[in-house]
């Protein structure tokens, strides 16, 4: 479960922060980032 909020927390970051800017490349590297940060979070 604490997957699964963590991969949705990072989704819809990286939507907001990578959304029409970067394009695909960079919302995939916001994505991951973000996954990885939250990992300590969680």
């Amino acid at each position: 479960m604490k997957k699964l909020l963590r991969a949705l927390l990072a989704g819809w970051g990286a939507k907001k922060i990578g959304g029409g800017k970067c394009g695909c490349i960079g919302t995939i590297i916001v994505f991951i980032i973000l996954y990885w940060l939250l990992g300590f979070v969680f």
